[in-house]
């Protein structure tokens, strides 16, 4: 399963209201991610934020089309909640208003993946 992360450029100093902000974080209304014209396009299998000084990532665990996974989250009530509520602690602003704001958003904010391994990946010892 691949991993994305994406950054965020934070005020430092602010990282209980962070951490506040990501506690009270509601889930998305579905794992499934389906495409425009309806069709299953992925899952989101799991999420987990860090933060240290001025940097704060997100990691998503997911199947399928990454573009699909981020206009999914673009969409859900949680993730925006968040983005609004993130953004008098950023140093950059983020256009995340819209979908194709945040989708766009997403793609700048990406890392890029170096190495990725799991236990998953290896076939089973006989």
């Amino acid at each position: 399963m691949p991993f994305a992360a994406i950054t965020y450029d934070i005020k430092p100093g602010c990282e209980a209201e962070l951490a506040e902000i990501f506690g009270d974080f509601r889930r998305v209304t579905s794992d499934r991610v389906r495409d425009a014209g309806g069709q299953d396009a992925g899952r989101i299998l799991a999420t987990a934020v860090f933060l240290r000084d001025d940097t704060l990532v997100r990691v998503i665990e997911y199947e399928g089309d990454l573009d699909a996974v981020a206009r999914h989250m673009a969409s859900q009530p949680g993730v925006r909640e968040v983005e609004r509520k993130l953004k008098p602690y950023l140093t950059r602003p983020r256009d995340t208003d819209t979908v194709e704001g945040f989708v766009a958003t997403f793609r700048r904010s990406l890392l890029r993946t170096v190495a990725q391994i799991s236990v998953r990946d290896v076939p089973a010892a006989s």
